[in-house]
């Protein structure tokens, strides 16, 4: 039977909490995660940052339930995700996803992208073009609409995988390593949107970057190595721990 959903000690207001959580590969012979405990809070903007193999993107996984842990349990508002009746409408009606590499359907135009999230809702046909419409919009790329990724530069292509991302409203926006595939001027720029994104949206944004000048434009961050957290808090001391 079941566990029932268990609350957490003073996180009552979090949207995730992390309780003892392990993650294994390979029968146990890899250990992305050992042991880690955090919360997060609605509305929080939290960089969760270090070198590659720490576990960092693993963690990612975990809490937009693409993943299982190994070991200890993983709540989203006080009940353990993997006992949610229906994974994959929490991941549609909850989460926001933004990957490195787009994962834009080249087939598809950017509107036509940003409405693949909510085939998952009752939304009519009009009301999803309407939709995309308006995030295009928000993100700058009005009179972009009908362009096919291969048209678009690697810039435009993040915006719109952050327009899709907001296609259903999430209260959680989860972003790995979003710039990683940028120059510098357009890693600033996707930067920005998300900074105000989530000022203007109230979105908790969880976003994993392995460079140290990302994580610092959160308002907290997380450093991971080896599978364990080694800091948690002001991404401006983060210079003095590394």
């Amino acid at each position: 039977m079941p566990q029932a959903p268990t609350a957490v000690p003073g996180t009552q207001s979090g949207i995730f909490a992390a309780l003892a959580l392990k993650k294994d590969f390979d029968d146990g012979q890899v250990q992305a995660l050992r042991g880690v405990d955090f919360s997060i809070e609605h509305g929080e903007f939290v960089a969760v940052t270090g070198p590659s193999g720490c576990g960092k993107s693993t963690l990612l996984s975990l809490l937009g339930a693409l993943d299982r842990p190994s070991e200890g349990r993983l709540l989203f508002r006080g009940q353990s995700i993997h006992e949610l009746p229906d994974l994959a409408a929490f991941r549609a009606r909850e989460i926001g996803f933004i990957f490195q590499a787009f994962h834009l359907l080249p087939t598809f135009t950017a509107i036509e992208n940003v409405q693949i999230p909510m085939f998952e809702t009752d939304r009519s046909t009009p009301d999803r073009k309407a939709r995309a419409r308006e995030l295009l919009e928000a993100v700058g790329l009005g009179k972009r609409l009908d362009h096919f990724p291969a048209k678009m530069s690697g810039g435009e292509r993040q915006r719109v995988a952050i327009a899709r991302s907001l296609a259903n409203d999430p209260v959680v926006l989860l972003a790995d390593e979003p710039t990683g595939n940028l120059d510098s001027e357009n890693a600033h720029h996707v930067l920005d949107l998300l900074a105000r994104l989530h000022r203007e949206r109230n979105v908790t944004l969880v976003l994993v970057t392995h460079d140290m000048s990302v994580a610092r434009r959160a308002t907290r961050a997380i450093e991971m190595k080896d599978g364990h957290i080694c800091f948690d808090g002001d991404p401006a001391k983060l210079s003095e721990h590394s």
